[in-house]
């Protein structure tokens, strides 16, 4: 009787202890997928690590309200970080490039990286081919060269919208600022089909809104474009 009271005994306290240590590791499991909950949540902004996607829908461009980068040239520019004439100097050097690039034989495709004083050219980058767009290689060597926070207060200017892959370049490389000039639709009205520039109709803005990081974007500007389709008007033929 003696035994069989101790076999008891020592039964119900197994069972105990096999029900404290469940419930620990069930804690534990809770408590590793909310940090991981949290770590998912947060964006790149200008204090890395501060906000997550809610917040930063309602701060883009510091504009109540809106969530979306965008920024065309009819609306105040003073929350972005170059002022209407940086702008237009800017696009002009790009095109510059493209116009180097035409000569060395590429597509017409030009991009600058312009420093947070809105001054300083930091990167120039004209089109090295069908997957070497300028956007797309001035992103990677930027990210390799200059620390992610210090890009994300950068602006990329492009003669021309970037496309889908090029915007994911620069959403990649963590550049918080886009200036184009012409809009993607009228480099589709000149490249027409092609091949070698089988242009698509999906906005810069639609692949960044896609994304988690409120990017701000400004353009078309259309007081430069003759200028700017100036250099692919016999290029397409």
């Amino acid at each position: 009787m003696k035994n069989i009271t101790m076999k008891v005994s020592l039964t119900f306290l197994l069972l105990f202890l096999f029900l404290i240590l469940s419930a620990c590791t069930m804690k534990t499991t809770n408590d590793e997928n909310s940090n991981k909950s949290e770590l998912c949540a947060q964006i790149v902004s200008d204090n890395p690590g501060s906000l997550n996607v809610h917040d930063a829908k309602k701060m883009v461009s510091g504009i109540p309200g809106t969530e979306s980068g965008d920024l065309n040239p009819s609306l105040d520019l003073k929350d972005f970080p170059l002022d209407h004439q940086q702008i237009l100097k800017h696009l002009r050097t790009a095109n510059d490039v493209a116009r180097e690039a035409k000569e060395s034989g590429y597509p017409p495709f030009g991009a600058v990286l312009v420093a947070p004083d809105g001054e300083t050219v930091l990167m120039k980058q004209g089109n090295l081919g069908g997957l070497s767009h300028a956007e797309t290689e001035l992103s990677r060597r930027a990210f390799a060269q200059y620390d992610p926070d210090y890009l994300w207060n950068c602006t990329l200017v492009t003669a021309f919208e970037p496309c889908c892959m090029c915007a994911g370049n620069i959403y990649w490389a963590n550049i918080g600022n886009v200036v184009y000039g012409a809009p993607e639709t009228t480099l589709k009205n000149l490249t027409g089909a092609n091949k070698n520039n089988p242009t698509m109709n999906l906005p810069c803005r639609k692949v960044f809104e896609a994304g988690q990081k409120p990017i701000r974007v400004a353009g078309p500007f259309p007081e430069l474009e003759d200028e700017l389709v100036a250099p692919h008007r016999d290029f397409w033929k």
